[in-house]
């Protein structure tokens, strides 16, 4: 593996190659909780059901960028923290009513 390569992907605890691992709980909940939110119709239920992965997202993405095993995953955590941020701060889109 290149140099550059090999330090992106190089587990700095283990010296194993890493990508991915083993989901943890914050991965579990935000998975869980999406699927829920899926089946939901539309309603409160179903906006805290969103709110809680967009927490567990948030969760996940700022312990990689804090505490992740190599600069690839310390990146995946600012880049989905990033993500999460535009999202909850861009304007929202307005649904056209359909014409009579």
């Amino acid at each position: 593996m290149t140099g550059r390569l090999d330090w992106m992907f190089r587990n700095r605890e283990t010296g194993k190659i890493t990508i991915g691992q083993p989901a943890n709980l914050s991965q579990k909940l935000f998975q869980g909780i999406t699927l829920v939110g899926i089946f939901l119709p539309r309603g409160p239920v179903r906006t805290t059901a969103a709110v809680g992965a967009v927490g567990a997202l948030t969760w996940w993405a700022s312990d990689e960028l804090v505490r992740g095993v190599n600069p690839f995953r310390r990146l995946s955590g600012a880049v989905t923290l990033v993500a999460v941020v535009y999202l909850a701060l861009r304007k929202p889109r307005v649904m056209a009513t359909p014409s009579r």
